[in-house]
């Protein structure tokens, strides 16, 4: 039987500790698939692209490989997108189970120390 990327997924995924690590990087996994295949779809190599955005390779090769150890800048974050004919777009999306009560009441008590 030959064993595939996607069933390593499923088989690790299974494990409640690790589903849980997952989830908590699911966002920044899904930047990194749209950033590769942004660049993926332009055509260009690490270099090209580095040489778009006034970078070097390693800069950009960094960024692709490890946005949780690296959080790149939005600035480079905007540079990358524009050298690739993107626009980045950044939104607040609000957490479920929180209201706006509970967290003016947070920000409240946090201010008052």
């Amino acid at each position: 039987m030959r064993n595939t990327l996607k069933d390593f997924k499923r088989y690790a995924l299974a494990r409640p500790e690790v589903r849980r690590e997952y989830e908590k990087l699911k966002e920044e996994f899904e930047l990194l698939d749209e950033i590769l295949k942004a660049r993926a779809e332009a055509g260009l190599t690490q270099a090209e692209l580095a040489e778009r955005i006034g970078t070097t390779q390693s800069a950009v090769a960094r960024m692709e490989t490890a946005i949780g150890k690296h959080s790149p800048s939005i600035a480079t974050l905007k540079r990358y997108a524009s050298a690739l004919g993107y626009r980045l777009q950044l939104r607040l999306v609000k957490e479920q189970g929180l209201t706006t009560r509970s967290t003016r009441t947070r920000d409240k008590s946090s201010r008052a120390g």
